[in-house]
């Protein structure tokens, strides 16, 4: 049995209406046991002001929550605490202020994921945590900005998308007033209907055969029409409906008096309620059951999975390749060559194990670009990894690809990485600099190994050593990296070609 790396993993989810932390401990099958959980309501999607950016309260009161959590997983090893950020985070124009000093804080980086990587995660969390019956299954997560919408089968999500409506951002839409009238029920059920109608035929339930909800609003719904007995086993159309008339005629969110119903939840649980409602409608739901386990379970699974070979990464590199890649075996002897200059810079560079991914990818995936056109293939190759979806890689990594694939070749761009994270920024770099001379030394698109260089590097020194024989060969690789000398240089690396004495 291969054991994990780390006994205990901690996931922090920065959603847009809570901010959770989980720690788990992990035995030798990879199973996890909850060990402890916090949850604070922080509103983020809530602070964001008419011109896109969070307001300064509301920052520094998640500023503040992350100081609190940053004592609970300080003593953590690398790699065992995984932040992620969602819907707020995606769309806030000053979301890289406050995630460099939220970094700062939690002494951890911060991936910011896409709507897509959400709805994986989220099945991925919920699949472990709830066995389906034999079929697919549907599993939805209304969150605080978006709402997420997954068919899957086994531990594989096959259709996910990513809607943009949650109980805050509805909440601010049709109930800012805390005012609760059938009017503004019905405004919003119809505004999210709308929102759901183009996917609808797509995740109806002629698609699947089990509809699971999870996130905090759901598991509310639930616990409130569980109390009040009108529903025994998850959730139903008629008990949501019955939910709404309550509501309704409380009139005011301060008026909801539901013994299940926690005081942070009161101001989002019309917009929320409304929302599942229009899901129940639009997919033709009769019923669903709940999964205490959703995204931040999902973020562990990953973390576990990672670490056991069984990256989902990889194969979304493999589908890309399939895809976009005509020149297979040329990927194959660049990420050779790219593995080996690795192995000989890793030790003065200081590159860790997922530096050595990245760059096997990149060099996998360095022509995906001409599939489109020969001409400017790299800046191709760079906007399809902007834009691709690609399940398992956080924006930063994908950014991170797409930024090296894209300066692989003629004048280095080092301007193109100021545009990352300042934490991949200086590594990116190198890994581009050996990625650009990996592909030189396949230019001539021949079928062979190379492997009969050196290379020394220290600082942005470097020095690559080829014996006599191979330049005899290869007369037009050496011209090219005596070219490439000079584009390095004005990227203030120094690259000196050497010929081996017989």
């Amino acid at each position: 049995m291969l054991k994990h790396r780390y006994e205990y993993i901690a996931a922090v989810d920065l959603g847009s209406n809570s901010f959770h932390l989980i720690v788990v401990k992990v035995d030798e099958t990879g199973t996890i046991s909850v060990v402890d959980t916090i949850r604070e309501t922080v509103r983020l999607g809530g602070g964001l002001a008419k011109d896109g950016k969070i307001k300064t309260k509301v920052i520094k009161n998640a500023l503040s929550c992350l100081e609190r959590f940053s004592q609970r997983i300080r003593r953590f090893p690398k790699g065992a605490v995984k932040v992620v950020g969602t819907n707020t985070l995606r769309r806030a124009k000053n979301a890289k202020e406050f995630i460099k000093q939220a970094q700062k804080i939690l002494d951890n980086p911060i991936e910011i994921i896409s709507g897509d990587e959400e709805a994986r995660l989220i099945y991925l969390g919920v699949t472990h945590g709830r066995a389906a019956p034999t079929g697919k299954r549907l599993v939805v997560d209304i969150g605080g900005g978006s709402t997420e919408f997954i068919i899957g089968e086994g531990v594989e999500s096959k259709s996910r998308e990513s809607l943009q409506m949650g109980c805050v951002s509805f909440s601010l839409i049709f109930f800012a007033d805390g005012e609760i009238s059938r009017e503004q029920m019905e405004k919003a059920l119809v505004e999210a209907k709308l929102i759901i109608y183009p996917i609808a035929a797509k995740f109806n339930s002629d698609n699947w055969q089990d509809a699971t909800g999870c996130s905090g609003t759901i598991k509310a719904i639930r616990n409130i029409v569980h109390s009040q007995g009108w529903d025994k086993h998850g959730i139903s159309l008629g008990s949501l409906n019955i939910l709404k008339e309550h509501i309704i005629k409380a009139g005011h969110i301060s008026n909801l008096d539901l013994p299940e119903l926690v005081e942070d939840r009161k101001a989002v649980l019309p917009a929320g309620l409304a929302i599942l409602i229009a899901i129940f409608e639009s997919l033709e739901i009769s019923s669903m059951r709940v999964s205490e386990q959703s995204l931040r379970e999902g973020v562990v699974y990953d973390v576990i999975g990672r670490s056991q070979h069984t990256d989902v990464r990889e194969n979304t590199v493999k589908s890309l390749v399939n895809r976009w890649v005509a020149d297979k075996t040329q990927a194959q002897m660049v990420q050779q060559a790219a593995e080996l200059l690795f192995d000989f810079a890793t030790a003065s560079w200081q590159f860790a194990d997922e530096h050595k991914e990245m760059l096997k990818w990149s060099a996998a995936l360095h022509e995906v670009g001409l599939g489109i056109s020969h001409s400017d293939y790299h800046k191709h190759g760079a906007y399809i990894l902007h834009n691709a979806d690609m399940p398992g890689f956080s924006r930063p990594e994908q950014a991170m690809l797409a930024t090296m694939v894209g300066t692989h070749r003629r004048k280095f761009k080092i301007d193109e990485f100021a545009k990352l994270p300042n934490n991949v920024r200086k590594s990116a770099i190198r890994l581009g600099v050996l990625l650009r001379i990996a592909v030189l030394l396949h230019r001539g698109r021949v079928k062979e190994k190379v492997d009969c260089f050196e290379l020394k590097v220290k600082g942005k020194h470097m020095k690559i050593k080829f014996p006599q024989s191979w330049l005899d060969a290869h007369s037009l690789s050496y011209f090219d990296l005596k070219r490439e000398k000079k584009f390095l240089k004005k990227a203030r690396f120094d690259l000196q070609v050497k010929i081996l004495e017989q």
